[in-house]
């Protein structure tokens, strides 16, 4: 992991010699995330000028910086130099970060029964849950099966203690094939919107006992589709791969080799920890987008905070070696929220921080900004605004709403949850908040009901001249009202994965982006007119808003339309997004598609599982196809699906199979 200085400071530093201390001194550190190291692997510390303890024998002991970027965590503590740049963050104000410092939703919903019971109905409560009666939603009925490369899933319950009323449950998933059967005993549910997904941890299996996949609770490889009342496999818990790179889940034993533990992987977004448990746990993903770099002192909040994962009587922690931090590192990331969390699911002080005070004396309000006697923060002011400001609010959602994912040109990703990350990537983000179009105590529910004029009266506020629908059809040329004539169908247009649809990117971008067009990646005017050409809309994006065409390498021979080119594309992201604007478009009528009708049945033979739901998805609900009364299953190997996938080009494409 490459050395690198604190980031950028928004507090005026007084003299350019104490900024380079900084400098220095973080050029120097050891910098590593808790799995920075592997077995084995060496360093050498003490040629390091940053330095905070004494090794055995009076050598002195390294400052280690885990993590990078604008959140960084010192091991044991931020060298003296750091604190000459940067402020502590309870100067004036109390902690709020710390495990007692939260009162948990049921203490909130007290005072505010109202938004209690709103965010009650709401995803994020679901998001995480200990599996209950009332929190498993899948078919558990015994009687749903899953065929799939031989193998044979069923999910069941069984009842414990009958003399109860209602009697304790327990769910199962059960995988066989041949010889080899495995049986999970399902922990905790993830999700109650569109999917849900189960963690849990085998049971019997032929894996060695001892093995982590009895030990660790782990996320399972069926989840159940509500909408569609299904099983399917999950995606998205490991990389998406092709299709002969998919692990089989009914392998023999040593053979499972994909394995994601719920708690170091998942459970910082899932649930509700302290935030200064996930600075300690997860100081990489909370550094992605801290609005002040950051400084946080691991030792001493272990110590206080959380000691029983490391004993400070029995070990100093300035004398630590990196095997030891390695494996107090892995501790942590285990941290199971049904132990040590405010809440499984996301609730009230995921956003508004600790607010144990609060409930104790409602006139001492939340504070959004982060305050520990641990934490040092680089800002302009001794004591950071903790109200609802543009930074604060917004750094409410980037905690999870931030990532990595593959991406289209303009820098977006291709699939959900990094929303935030999305934004930032864009115009505007720099004015909005994230609860001007998203309220956080209401469930959105299946569907996005605002308005189309709801939505833009938070983009009018900015761009005001275009209240006047003269102006603004100038500047759109489409018909007022007309969904060419609306903001976010061509700066924020539906190019992103979604669980189950394709929803709009976060991203606020110009159609004329260059980048998108050259490289056939979907651009606004080509999701309404999927039929036309790249240089049909290049000519209309030169007429209207003064592209130079003459500059772009354009792709196609000038005549294809840009839809078929699209699910042509060797990027599947290219080809899930093309086939969905052009079922969507043209929804229920054959004859309309019929230039990209081969395309489209094909896709349902794509080498992503995840592009063939989406295919089989969109030609089931726009051409009224029930594709599973043909034989076919979007899961199938691929030489389980053929003759399900035979039938279905004879429906579509004729007899011949082919048009």
């Amino acid at each position: 992991m490459s050395a690198r200085r604190p980031g950028n400071s928004n507090r005026t530093l007084g003299t350019a010699p104490r900024a380079s201390i900084v400098v220095a001194v973080l050029a120097a550190a050891a910098v590593l995330g808790w799995w920075g190291l592997r077995d084995g692997d060496e360093r050498d510390p003490a040629s390091s000028p940053a330095q905070t303890g004494m090794r055995p024998g009076g050598t002195p002991q390294v400052a280690r910086a885990i993590g990078q970027g604008r959140l960084v965590g010192w091991w044991p503590e931020a060298p003296a130099e750091v604190a000459e740049v940067a402020v502590s963050t309870t100067r004036g104000v109390p902690n709020n970060i710390h495990p007692g410092d939260y009162a948990g939703p049921a203490r909130c919903k007290t005072c505010h029964p109202k938004n209690h019971a709103s965010w009650s109905g709401h995803a994020h409560r679901l998001m995480n849950t200990v599996a209950t009666r009332e929190t498993v939603l899948g078919d558990f009925s015994g009687e749903a099966v899953v065929r799939q490369q031989g193998g044979r899933a069923t999910f069941f319950a069984t009842r414990v203690g009958a003399e109860t009323a209602p009697p304790d449950m327990r769910w199962w998933m059960q995988l066989e094939r041949d010889d080899v059967r495995r049986t999970y005993r399902i922990t905790q549910t993830i999700g109650s919107r569109f999917y849900q997904y189960y963690v849990g941890r085998l049971v019997k299996g032929p894996e060695r006992p001892g093995h982590d996949f009895y030990k660790t609770d782990h996320v399972l490889p069926f989840g159940y589709w509500l909408d569609a009342r299904k099983w399917v496999p999950v995606v998205h818990v490991h990389r998406e791969v092709p299709e002969l790179d998919r692990e089989d889940p009914f392998v023999g034993a040593g053979e499972l080799k994909r394995f994601a533990p719920y708690a170091q992987g998942c459970n910082g977004c899932h649930t509700t920890f302290p935030l200064g448990d996930m600075f300690t746990r997860e100081p990489l993903r909370l550094s992605r987008h801290a609005p002040w770099q950051l400084h946080w002192n691991l030792a001493s909040y272990i110590r206080e905070q959380r000691p029983g994962f490391f004993d400070a009587d029995a070990k100093s922690a300035s004398t630590i070696d990196e095997g030891e931090l390695q494996q107090l590192g892995r501790s942590l990331s285990a941290m199971d929220a049904r132990d040590y969390g405010v809440s499984l699911g996301i609730s009230c002080e995921a956003c508004h921080l600790g607010s144990r005070r609060h409930a104790e004396n409602p006139k001492e309000l939340p504070r959004f900004a982060p305050a520990s006697d641990h934490l040092l923060a680089e800002t302009r002011v001794e004591v950071i605004e903790g109200g609802r400001n543009h930074t604060n609010l917004n750094w409410a959602c980037a905690r999870c709403h931030a990532g990595s994912r593959s991406e289209f040109a303009a820098g977006m990703g291709t699939w959900n949850s990094i929303e935030y990350t999305d934004a930032t990537r864009g115009g505007c983000y720099t004015r909005l908040l994230c609860i001007d179009c998203h309220d956080p105590h209401k469930a959105i529910g299946k569907q996005w009901t605002r308005t189309q004029a709801q939505d833009e009266a938070v983009c009018l506020r900015c761009h005001g001249d275009y209240k006047d629908p003269d102006v603004r059809q100038r500047h759109t040329h489409h018909v007022s009202g007309s969904r060419g004539d609306g903001c976010l169908n061509c700066h924020m247009p539906r190019i992103n994965e979604g669980l189950q649809d394709v929803v709009r990117t976060h991203t606020i971008f110009s159609p004329t982006h260059p980048g998108m067009i050259e490289s056939n990646h979907p651009n606004a005017c080509n999701l309404c007119h999927v039929a036309e050409s790249i240089d049909w809309t290049v000519a209309w994006l030169a007429e209207w808003y003064g592209l130079d065409g003459s500059r772009l390498s354009v792709p196609g021979d000038g005549d294809t339309p840009l839809g078929r080119l699209w699910l042509l594309s060797d990027d599947e992201a290219v080809r899930l997004v093309g086939g969905d604007a052009i079922l969507n478009q043209q929804a229920g009528d054959v004859r309309a598609i019929g230039w990209s009708l081969e395309e489209l049945v094909s896709s349902l033979d794509d080498e992503f599982l995840i592009n063939r739901q989406f295919a089989a998805k969109g030609i089931e609900q726009s051409l009224g196809v029930r594709l599973e009364e043909l034989g076919y299953r979007f899961y199938d190997a691929r030489r389980d699906r053929a003759v399900g996938l035979a039938r279905v080009r004879r429906v579509l494409l004729g007899k011949g199979g082919s048009r």
